[in-house]
């Protein structure tokens, strides 16, 4: 699961962590050694904890595996390659473009390439910005904004701590959402026009019980041949453009 986490920025060493934390460099997760109590690593430890940083307690031999300077000093941090913007900034971008909201969630997409290929879709569709969650996913690495192309650019990608509570507040501000789901009304029956939410999952699981629970409809997309799922960004882009198409019409 931390294969990807090796892509983003590395930043190793006490005083280098602790000043990209300090001016506020997006941190996605801290490796720090399991048993290290001292001074300057508790003052780290504490830092991240104010900014709500993933921290990790790791063996010596894998901080030595994921050093590439060989002198980490029992911390690494691993530092997003592009700054996360906030869900209120994606309902701005749908408010300065004068269009209603269409936004994208992701439940727990784990490979780089898949969060790339739909940030590139919600791009090319018109959706004003993507959510992911901060655990259990994969954060804005350096093959996630070169696999999106420079849509990275453009789309702008918040994260959040819980996935559920962000659909819960949406909900109250109009958005409604749809999931994408086997088990769901086919796609072409469901009136997706209006403030939307498209919510895509995990990759070989799909989406998580409580995600699913809270959604307003589960969508599926038609498939005739003989294997019964699509790839993560290939269901986005195919639901995704279904969502563009009733939004024109």
């Amino acid at each position: 699961m931390d294969d990807y986490q090796m892509e983003e920025l590395k930043i190793e060493g006490r005083n280098a962590v602790l000043e990209a934390l300090r001016s506020g460099k997006t941190i996605d997760k801290l490796f720090i050694l399991d048993g290290c109590k001292d001074g300057p690593v508790n003052t780290i430890a504490k830092e991240a904890k104010k900014q709500n940083t993933i921290v990790q307690y790791v063996k010596k031999e894998r901080l030595d595996q994921l050093s590439e300077t060989k002198k980490h000093q029992g911390v690494i941090a691993m530092a997003a390659a592009y700054a996360y913007a906030e869900v209120e900034d994606i309902l701005e971008n749908a408010r300065k473009k004068g269009e209603q909201p269409f936004l994208i969630l992701l439940d727990g997409i784990e490979d780089p390439h898949n969060l790339g290929a739909i940030i590139r879709t919600a791009n090319i569709a018109g959706a004003h910005g993507v959510i992911i969650p901060k655990r259990r996913a994969v954060g804005l690495t350096s093959t996630v904004a070169k696999t999106s192309a420079g849509a990275l650019n453009y789309t702008p990608v918040a994260k959040v701590t819980n996935l559920t509570q962000t659909i819960k507040e949406l909900k109250e501000q109009g958005i409604w959402f749809v999931g994408a789901d086997m088990d769901g009304k086919t796609m072409y029956q469901l009136d997706l026009k209006g403030p939307i939410a498209m919510v895509i999952g995990k990759e070989g699981e799909g989406l998580s019980k409580l995600v699913k629970e809270n959604c307003d409809f589960i969508a599926s997309i038609p498939m005739k041949g003989e294997i019964d799922s699509l790839n993560a960004s290939v269901a986005a882009g195919v639901l995704g453009f279904e969502i563009v198409r009733q939004r024109l019409s």
